[in-house]
Formats: structure tokens, C-alpha cells, sequence
């Protein structure tokens, strides 16, 4: 054998498992080939080969399966390529170069106020990619991608053909009932025959019981007992299912790679006292770059100088912006305050923090391959398994006992027509569907049956903090009156904070707003760099800050220490008011609590399951809102840290949810056995997660979970309906009782009580 080559196709479309195992055995059965590894995650495969292989009979094999192929459009950054086994959808492109595509949204955030941050971050090295090699005219099948609208892809347009195809044929039954049958038979063709295709390409590459061989034994089963409306309903019901498969699994593909949004696409670097612009992926470690007020941070780095306050959402999910100066290291994709900053960068655009949260989310995705769809699995044995025991009822008898060909071949039909799969192939889906549609009513988005399945068995369930278990946003709680009244405090308090965008300024302008106190205009605002901010008021003399500030400009007595002491022990921001020199009072705030998140904590504990909380928060404050909603806290995270915890709960034998709503919850979320994005959160937290709770209540986790204890009850029923009927008419049939016309019930009456049970899931409040 020559020397081994390591090729990178990207194969668009693929959205399930059982593709991804199609493509896997296809390709590793090609001459030259020696080892292939598939991600549905990355829409990419890893071919590794020698020089004997043919790089276009690959993307040729990858085609006939009914993927597409076309040049590579992007590259991945240093790392290594991270494979799962995970299902295809159309072809494969050769790696080629990554289009680094960020936009820069910096959006402006001015802070007045000294507030707490998170814990510190670390920085991680990068993984490592090579370049791959390019086949040349990789072509394929146009199966057509999912990366637009679901109705201009291939999977839609043909869904669309069917389903239209169908209607027209109940049209033509009506007025012209003879014609119902060729109707049906035209309906059911257009979506059988590339079902069809599939499934004869599968087989010819080594899977000849697929999910596509399933459909098409069904369809053609149900043609041969003159049951043509009911195959081409089946057919399109099945076309329905691939389609929102890949259009959800699109949508997840395009959120991940939408992160690389956070970057700005250019930064200002600082080139021998002279500062120029260029573009941000070109930065390299050791360069020094200038970030102004309000813009974006274009790459990991460490502050040389300056102070300002950086909202880091993106990164931590915290509300507060974080205090900033020499030495202090900063991320991409942050959002600096009001000062100005020399960073020195310490990781190229291809390793900064969003890359490394794109690659964790990726890696764990590929970590948990979707659960195997239990209709494909069973088929394996089913089907093949039917054609047997009907052949041996056919030919033995005769054979072996001098029975009648007519009499045994007659029952040998009706067991194939009692074998006919119809009724399990709909019986899953359909209590599915049902479900699906019950939870949407509620706001409560499930992508797709595994998910449903695996929700039932969660036994821990672990919450983010902002945004999840809290508001998302610091409100006043307390108003401390020491040397004048409440209600001033606030005015004045108001005052100086009018036109703030700080979170803690709107907080204070909220409360005044509404508890109906009217406030003043300022005049000679400042803002005190990390203290807090000045003015007058008239001819009073005004300062808002940090106790530490207010204490420079008038010491605080000890009952007044110890007031503030105590709002801080409680996890609350204290603002500290001075009039004239003098300590005028204190304003208290803190992301409190959703009203409903004890509840709902309660109701998970009283169903037996475990809860903790995981947050980027600084120690302090987790714990306060901990104690207050009687929940275990792990604190000062980073994305990474929250997902080791999620991978350590797991390896000890528990099923884990992850709840949360921002982009450092999707590394999380993703590790998790299923991730919960709840209603408010970033788009990152909602594609990447499996389910997602719109409405924001806390009590729909516990409703998710029961949600899907029904829907797999409803689905063991609606099996045990379908095997239990065709084992009474497969015995039945054999002693003689019952012949080819009533063996249509095993399956067709089968099929309606199936679909009846599972639309009851419609009528149940989820």
C-alpha cells in the first residue's frame, strides 16, 4: 500500500444518523479507501485513502445515494477535525479555503457605574487542521442543499410535488371515482420512485434494509392490496418527516456558524506610532491594536492600557458589564464601554474565544449522535424476517406435508399482506407529530423524536442563571435612606444616571419611573472612570459609585458599612449616594429571581430529579440566589468549565438537561443529553439546543419532560396495536380461519387505530 492521504469532502443535506451510516458504509467499501469518518454537524466527511483511490468515483458514490456535490466554500480553522459517525444528505465538496465572514455589529454600551464581574477566563489553545485535497468535477445528484428557504430546496420542491400530487388525486376520486386508483397510483409514484431510487443505491452499497427500503416495501405492499390511496398518504407523510428534519437541522448549522458574526471584520493596529486599519483575521499574537468606545474586540487579548467596562455577554452571559484595566484579558466578540484600550492580541482570529465556542459546540454535537430511529433499527430484522416466514409458509407445506400450492401460496400472500409495515411506520411519527404539535401550542419546541424520547429519562436538570433562573437584568431592591429621605435618593439618584445606557443606570431610572418619582436635569455629568459618576443638581454637589468610591470622598460610619456589608452578602450591587460631601443613602440592586423558578425547581424535586445551577457569575451572588431558590450552585464558569461538568454528571450514570439562553450556554447545551434554550435567549442557544421553552416559564421544563412520558407511552400502545394485530391474523391465517381480504386489517386496521391513538396526544394540555 503507497502512502496514506487524508481527503475532506463537505456533503451537503445531511440531517440524521441513519444517512450519515449509509454514506459511511458506501465509501468504506470503495477500492483505495482504508477509513471514513462522517459528521452531520459539520456537513463533512474525512476520507482517509491512498493514491489508488478515485477521489470522483467517491463523490459519484456519494451522489448516487441522493447527495449533492460541489466545491469546497470554506476551511476550518487549527484544528483538528472532530468525526462522528452522523447521517448525510447530499455531496460531498473537497476541503478548500475558509471564508472568514464576520460582521461587525459593535453596539455601544456606556457605563457609569463600578459593578462585579465573573470569574476570570482562561485561554486554551487551538486545535489543528490540515488542508485537504480538491477533487476535481465532484457532481452529483441535485438533491440540492437546505441552506435556503425549505421550499427552494430539493427535499421541499419534492414534498411539495407529492403532497400537491395527492390532493389532485382525492380531487379526481371524487369526480371521477373510476380514476381514483391510477390517481393514487400517479400521487404515489411521484414521491415512491426517488424513495425508491434510495433505497435500490443503499442496497446495491451495503444497506439493503433502510428506511427507504422500508417505505418502499410499504408503499408497493399496499398497491398490491388495492390499497394505493392509503400508500401515496404514507409517502408523503414520510416526505414530510426528511423535510423538517433537514430544515431543522440546517437552521442549527447556520446559528453555530453565525457566531463568527460577534467579530468584527476589522481591527486598528497600532504599527510604529501609527495606527491603521486592517482586516481582524490577519492579527496575529503579539500585535498590539487600539479598541475604541462602543466597538466590538476583534481578538483575545490582554490590555496594555486603559480602563473602560466590557460587556461580555457573549462569552459569560452576564448582565453587568465587567471593569476592565492593565493587565486584565479580553475576548472576542465583547463589547467595550467608554474608554479607550491598547490590547495586546494573544490568539489569532482562527483560536480566539467564539472559534473555540463554535468548535466546543460542534465537538460535542458530534459527541452525542442522535438515537438510531427505532422503525430503521427493527426493520433490519422485520422485514427480511416477514418475506422469510411467507416464503416457508408457501413452499414447506407443499414440500414437506403433500399440501396444496394454491391453498399454502394463497396463505403466503396474506402474510405478506399481514407483514405489510405500514402500520409501524406510522405509528412512531405519528404520536410524534401529535405530540410535537400539542407542545407547540404551548410554546414548547422539540426538534425532533430522539430528543422526545431521551427527555423522559432526564433524572438531573441543570440551570444557567441569567436569564434563566433570573430576569436577565439587575432591578432595584432595596433604597437606603441615611441622611435623606428614600424618595430623594432616588430623585437624585435618577438624575445623574439620565441617559445612561449602564444596566444598573436603567435599573435606577426604572424604579423611579415606576414608583412615579420625578427627577431633575444634571448638569456637569461626568463619569469617574470605575467609581461611579458626578454632577450637580442645583447647587448640590452629587456622586453615584461604588461604596469604595463614596468612602473616599466621605468615610462611611459603621452602621452604614455594615447596611451595605449586608446587601452585598446577599449578592446585590449597592450604589452609594453623596451630597455635599456628605453620605446621603444607597441604592441596592440585583438580577432577581423569576417569579415562578422556585415552583417550578420544586416540581422537578417532587419528580424525583436533581438540580444545580451553573453560571459565570462571580461566587458571591450565585450563592445569594441559590439559597433564595434552594438550588446547588457551581460558579465564576467559563463555557468549557459549564460543559466538563455536563460530561462528568454524564460519566457518573446521570441523564443530563442543560437549561440556558446565551451563547456561553450553546457548549453546554450541546454536551448535554438534551439542551434546553429558554424564551429570550440568543439564537446560538436556540438552534443549538434540542428543545426550546418560548414562553420563558420554568414550570414547561417539568412540562417538557411530561410531555414526552406521554408521547412514549402513546408510542409502546400504538406498537404493541400494530405487532399484536398481525400476530392474531398471522396465526389465524396459518390454521386457516381467516384468508387474503381479512389480513388487510392486520395492517390497515392497524393502521387507523394507531393513527387515532396518537391523535389523542392533540387534545392533552402538554
Amino acid at each position: 500500500m503507497g502512502e496514506m492521504r487524508k481527503t475532506r469532502f463537505d456533503v451537503e443535506g445531511m440531517d440524521c444518523a441513519s444517512c450519515a451510516s449509509k454514506i459511511d458504509t458506501a465509501v468504506r467499501r470503495m477500492p483505495g479507501v482504508s477509513d471514513v469518518a462522517v459528521s452531520v454537524t459539520t456537513q463533512g466527511m474525512i476520507v482517509h485513502h491512498d493514491e489508488t483511490a478515485d477521489l470522483s468515483a467517491v463523490a459519484r458514490k456519494v451522489s448516487g445515494l441522493g447527495y449533492k456535490t460541489a466545491p469546497a466554500r470554506r476551511a476550518e480553522p487549527k484544528s483538528t477535525v472532530q468525526a462522528a459517525t452522523c447521517c448525510g444528505g447530499h455531496a460531498p465538496h473537497a476541503h478548500a479555503e475558509h471564508d472568514h465572514d464576520s460582521a461587525d455589529r459593535a453596539g455601544r454600551h456606556q457605563g457609569d457605574h463600578q459593578h462585579g464581574s465573573p470569574g476570570d477566563h482562561a485561554r486554551e489553545a487551538p486545535s489543528t487542521m490540515t488542508a485537504d485535497a480538491r477533487p476535481a468535477d465532484l457532481h452529483g445528484h441535485d438533491h440540492g442543499p437546505m441552506s435556503g428557504p425549505w421550499w427552494a430546496s430539493a427535499k421541499g420542491r419534492l414534498t411539495l410535488l407529492c403532497g400537491a400530487a395527492l390532493v389532485l388525486a382525492y380531487a379526481v376520486g371524487h369526480v371521477l371515482p373510476t380514476l381514483a386508483a391510477p390517481a393514487f397510483l400517479i400521487a404515489l409514484l411521484v414521491g415512491l420512485v426517488p424513495i425508491g431510487r434510495r433505497a435500490v443505491m443503499a442496497a446495491l452499497a451495503g444497506t439493503p434494509f433502510s428506511i427507504e427500503m422500508l417505505m418502499t416495501i410499504a408503499a408497493i405492499g399496499a398497491v398490491v392490496i388495492d390499497a394505493g390511496e392509503e400508500a401515496a398518504a404514507v409517502v408523503f407523510l414520510f416526505l414530510v418527516g426528511e423535510l423538517l428534519e433537514g430544515v431543522a437541522a440546517s437552521r442549527a448549522r447556520r446559528s453555530i456558524q453565525a457566531l463568527t458574526d460577534l467579530v468584527p471584520k476589522t481591527a486598528f493596529l497600532d504599527d510604529n506610532g501609527t495606527t491603521r486599519e486592517v482586516a481582524a483575521e490577519t492579527l496575529a499574537p503579539g500585535n498590539v491594536i487600539r479598541i475604541r468606545p462602543g466597538d466590538r474586540v476583534p481578538a483575545d487579548g490582554e490590555i496594555l492600557s486603559g480602563e473602560s467596562a466590557i460587556d461580555e455577554a457573549p462569552v459569560t452571559g452576564e448582565s453587568v458589564p465587567v471593569r476592565k484595566a492593565g493587565g486584565d484579558p479580553v475576548f472576542a466578540g465583547t463589547v467595550n464601554g467608554e474608554g479607550v484600550l491598547r490590547v495586546t492580541v494573544t490568539a489569532a482570529a482562527a483560536d480566539n474565544t467564539i472559534a473555540r465556542v463554535v468548535r466546543l459546540v460542534e465537538e460535542a454535537q458530534e459527541a452525542k449522535a442522535p438515537t438510531e430511529r427505532f422503525i430503521d433499527r427493527f426493520s433490519r430484522y422485520y422485514t427480511p424476517g416477514v418475506v422469510l416466514v411467507a416464503a416457508l409458509v408457501a413452499i414447506l407445506p407443499p414440500l414437506l406435508a403433500d399440501g396444496s400450492w394454491s391453498e399454502w401460496v394463497y396463505k403466503g400472500l396474506a402474510i405478506l399482506l399481514i407483514g405489510c409495515p405500514c402500520a409501524l411506520v406510522i405509528s412512531t411519527p405519528a404520536a410524534i407529530a401529535a405530540s410535537l404539535s400539542a407542545g407547540a401550542r404551548r410554546g414548547l419546541l422539540v426538534k425532533g423524536g430522539a430528543v422526545l424520547e431521551r427527555l423522559g429519562t432526564i433524572d438531573t436538570v441543570a440551570f444557567d442563571k441569567t436569564g434563566t433562573l433570573t430576569q436577565g437584568r439587575p432591578e432595584v431592591t432595596d433604597i437606603l435612606s441615611f441622611t435623606v429621605a428614600a424618595s430623594d435618593v432616588l430623585r437624585l439618584s435618577a438624575a445623574l444616571d439620565a441617559g445612561s445606557s449602564h444596566p444598573l443606570a436603567l435599573a435606577i431610572l426604572a424604579r423611579a419611573e415606576r414608583d412615579g418619582v420625578p427627577y431633575p436635569a444634571a448638569e456637569k455629568v461626568s463619569a469617574k472612570g470605575g467609581k461611579g459618576v458626578a454632577g450637580n443638581v442645583g447647587q448640590q454637589d452629587l456622586f453615584l459609585g461604588s461604596p469604595r468610591a463614596a468612602g473616599d470622598i466621605a468615610p462611611l460610619t459603621e452602621e452604614q458599612a455594615r447596611a451595605v456589608q449586608r446587601l452585598n452578602d446577599d449578592g446585590r450591587t449597592v450604589s452609594v449616594l453623596v451630597v455635599d460631601g456628605q453620605i446621603a443613602g444607597a441604592i441596592a440592586m440585583r438580577d432577581e429571581p423569576r417569579k415562578d423558578a422556585r415552583q417550578a425547581l420544586a416540581a422537578l424535586k417532587a419528580g424525583g430529579i436533581r438540580t444545580l445551577m451553573l453560571t459565570g457569575d462571580n461566587r458571591r451572588v450565585a450563592e445569594a440566589v441559590g439559597r433564595d431558590l434552594e438550588i446547588d450552585v457551581r460558579a465564576e464558569l467559563l463555557p468549557e468549565d459549564k460543559q466538563t461538568i455536563v460530561r462528568e454528571l454524564k460519566a457518573q450514570g446521570a441523564i443530563v438537561a442543560k437549561v440556558g439562553d446565551g451563547i456561553n450556554d450553546a457548549p453546554a447545551l450541546a454536551a448535554a443529553d438534551v439542551g434546553i434554550a429558554i424564551g429570550g435567549g440568543t439564537d446560538v442557544a436556540l438552534e443549538t439546543a434540542d428543545a426550546a421553552i418560548l414562553h420563558g416559564r420554568m414550570a414547561d421544563v417539568a412540562a417538557l419532560i411530561a410531555l414526552s412520558k406521554r408521547c412514549m407511552a402513546n408510542i409502546r400502545q400504538n406498537i404493541a396495536v400494530a405487532l399484536g394485530l398481525k400476530a392474531i391474523f398471522l396465526v389465524t391465517t396459518v390454521v386457516g380461519i381467516t384468508g387474503l381480504w381479512p389480513a388487510i386489517l392486520a395492517d390497515t386496521g392497524a393502521t387507523v387505530l394507531v393513527t387515532i391513538n396518537a391523535l389523542r396526544l392533540l387534545h392533552v394540555r402538554a
